[in-house]
């Protein structure tokens, strides 16, 4: 994982990295050298430890809500002074509800939305002045979803949040352009996730249908992030890379 180069070896903030794709995309960036912050409601501090221990960087685990914005400057701040310079962002918290139209709780629209589509912006705005300051090669990345890009139907909240990450993705991308920070989204498909374990028994039916025969892991998305994090990537930004195992290629 550390053959692409990741330049420069600032510190990179990983939104719901105790888990799932968060967890494997701070490991990924890890392995390349990059120091880096855990920031999840549930083990940030024992990931962080464990990144530490595998992979040499300076880390540090911040238990935060990510619809929780008042407690963003003191989890910048925090950051900052454990790893220094702050050159990347992975917003990679994320929450699903499942409800029809019809049938919404408001609450639950609301969270789905915060978590997913609202942090990331505000998360970007606490830490833009460390973006700019880290220079060129800065770069944002969040994880969207197929669903942002095909739908589905059981999930109003989920699709809408995600289609307007793309949005947020574009805006911020020419918004930042001429401080030279990237900004990228990732769409994965059914990623074997303790998100993706309420599917039960669905789960089966999903990885038949994929292309590839199978559930993607973390790291297939984690991959990708960390492409979209390095100078590989350096003239690419206001896009989105599908990783899916072709699971969308007929739609």
């Amino acid at each position: 994982m550390a053959s692409l180069a990741l330049t420069p070896l600032t510190g990179v903030v990983v939104t719901g990295g105790g888990s799932g794709i968060g967890r494997a995309c701070a490991r990924a960036v890890a392995a390349a050298g990059r120091p880096v912050a855990v920031w999840d409601r549930n083990a940030a501090e024992d990931t962080a430890a464990q990144i530490a221990a595998d992979h040499g960087v300076a880390t540090i685990g911040i238990t935060i809500d990510v619809t929780d914005s008042a407690a963003f400057a003191d989890a910048v701040g925090r950051t900052r002074e454990a790893l220094g310079s702050i050159g990347g962002l992975v917003h990679s918290a994320g929450a699903v509800r499942s409800e029809n139209i019809g049938s919404l709780d408001e609450e639950k629209w609301d969270l789905v939305v915060d978590v997913n589509l609202r942090a990331e912006a505000l998360i970007t705005q606490a830490l833009i002045e460390d973006l700019r300051a880290a220079g060129p090669g800065s770069a944002i990345v969040g994880i969207a979803s197929i669903e942002g890009v095909v739908g589905h139907a059981a999930i109003p909240a989920y699709c809408a949040s995600k289609a307007g990450l793309l949005g947020l993705t574009r805006s911020m991308a020419l918004q930042l352009a001429a401080d030279g920070i990237r900004v990228n989204a990732v769409c994965p498909g059914y990623i074997d996730t303790p998100m993706l374990a309420v599917a039960g028994d669905a789960r089966d039916a999903m990885a038949q249908a994929c292309p590839l025969g199978r559930l993607g892991a973390p790291e297939d998305i984690a991959k990708a992030v960390r492409f979209l994090l390095s100078d590989e990537a350096s003239f690419v930004t206001g896009t989105y890379l599908i990783v899916d195992g072709g699971s969308t290629a007929s739609d």
